[in-house]
């Protein structure tokens, strides 16, 4: 199968890439469909459960917003070059503070969100194996899950676009499967109450919202990856928007077979809610272990993609001095510091939560998509920013479109941090906040004050690391 890795395409690198791997539309898109799919749909029935069928009308809603935002990052993508995504965005309309928070906030997101994705990608693993979901074996599923996807990512650009691309089409099939055949056997009495939530409709969707939201984190992971993408101006925009539309057929048809085949109280219950649904369509247990094989591939690509993800963002900031010097570390091209890191921090969130929390996956969720939320409002504001004060040589019907799908985007944004919930924003808030003291620790490093301009260290060839441009 072609990976569409190019070598010697006549493209900038990345930071610390080495020039030549890069690759093209398919896989871009796949890494956009590979890091959206992860295991999180699969266990997202069982989150909305408890709010019914009501939260299908959020799932369109959140749909609507996310491809306002994939459209705004498609026009950010060509305005602003390079590998960083939100953090280029908010830095170049925002200065370099705008820019170190959104860094900050998406790094926390990506290795937080892994740890969502491995404790969603056990309950499926433990359909075949550590039945009775005994924690301690639970905590090593997860272990091995995050710490796999390292190794694969450390190995090279190239093995990780092979499993990227394989992954992502062995996991698009069973769903889509689900998500057109599984209609056919959708029974009504399994729906239950259409607001199961016992609040108002508008407090159901919203809080709804905000945990349909995980399912579409990662749309912007070709911009972020924008460096490694062969003629980026024009695949990285198309690889946002493909990737986004179709991951939302796949969502909301899925989502929706299950609710339909599987009832309400007991989807409250499952762990592993696709298997559950196609046991309930095809009368026996081959069917269900078909999904989980493939909810088993699935998180392992998304994995494999967010693992690059999650060091690609600081690895761009440390090249711009705004995040600790060691994330610009790189192995053949591959930033080892932050993936090891990043997957470490990601393994501590998982045993504290295996051990502290009674709903694990909804509360990771929950703060991932609360730091998320911060990086999705920073972008649609500077592309919002930047078409009122500098797009007027835009034609006004262009100018007004692109304004309304910004100002759309950035209004979805903040409706989705206001249905967190309260103990979501608590977290969220405090942990994108302990940047601060980051922050001036590398001003004080810098014997800065203020905003400086942003001159790029040189890469020391022996080390890796950033040396000091002159000033």
């Amino acid at each position: 199968m072609s990976t569409d890795v190019t070598e010697n395409a006549p493209v900038e690198s990345a930071p610390g890439a080495p020039a030549g791997h890069r690759f093209g539309l398919p896989t871009a898109t796949a890494l956009v469909i590979g890091s959206v799919i992860g295991t999180g749909v699969f266990a997202l029935p069982t989150a909305l459960a408890p709010y019914g069928p009501i939260s299908l009308v959020a799932f369109v809603l959140v749909t609507i917003g996310a491809l306002a935002l994939a459209v705004t990052f498609g026009a950010l993508s060509k305005r602003v070059p390079g590998s960083g995504g939100p953090y280029l965005y908010a830095r170049d309309a925002f200065g370099e503070f705008g820019g170190f928070l959104n860094a900050w906030s998406y790094w926390i997101t990506a290795w937080v969100g892994n740890a969502a994705i491995v404790v969603a990608w056990v309950g499926y693993v433990e359909v075949f194996w550590n039945t009775d979901h005994t924690k301690v074996w639970s905590i090593a599923l997860a272990l091995v899950g995050l710490w796999l996807p390292a190794v694969v990512n450390l190995s090279g650009l190239r093995n990780m676009a092979i499993t990227q691309v394989v992954t992502t089409v062995l996991k698009f099939v069973p769903l889509l499967f689900m998500a057109t055949i599984g209609l056919l056997f959708i029974k009504a009495h399994n729906f239950g109450p259409f607001n199961a939530s016992g609040t108002s409709a508008g407090s159901a969707i919203s809080a709804a919202a905000a945990i349909a939201l995980f399912s579409y984190l990662g749309i912007e992971t070709a911009t972020v990856a924008a460096g490694r993408v062969r003629d980026p101006e024009r695949n990285v925009a198309r690889a946002t928007v493909l990737g986004t539309i179709g991951c939302a057929l796949v969502y909301i048809l899925g989502t929706l077979t299950v609710f339909g085949t599987v009832s309400n109280a007991a989807l409250q219950k499952s762990s592993a809610p696709f298997t559950d649904s196609a046991n309930a369509i095809f009368g026996g247990e081959w069917a269900g272990d078909t999904v989980a094989i493939a909810a088993i591939v699935s998180g392992l690509g998304a994995l494999i993609g967010w693992t690059m993800i999650v060091a690609e963002m600081p690895m761009a900031a440390a090249k711009d001095r705004l995040f600790p010097a060691a994330f610009a570390r790189t192995r053949r091209g591959i930033p080892a510091f932050g993936i090891v890191a990043s997957t470490a921090l990601a393994s501590v969130l998982t045993v504290v939560s295996y051990t502290r929390f009674d709903k694990v996956f909804t509360t990771l969720v929950l703060l991932s998509v609360l730091t998320a939320v911060v990086p999705y409002i920073f972008s649609a504001a500077a592309q919002l920013y930047w078409l009122v004060t500098r797009g007027r040589q835009t034609r006004w019907p262009h100018l007004i479109r692109d304004c309304g799908v910004s100002a759309l985007a950035l209004v979805f944004s903040f409706w989705s941090l206001a249905g967190s919930g309260y103990q979501a924003v608590y977290y969220g808030m405090f942990v994108v906040l302990l940047g601060l003291p980051v922050y001036i620790w590398l001003k004080t490093e810098r014997h800065e004050f203020g905003e400086t301009p942003i001159v790029p260290d040189e890469v020391d060839d022996r080390t890796h690391l950033p040396v000091p441009a002159p000033r």
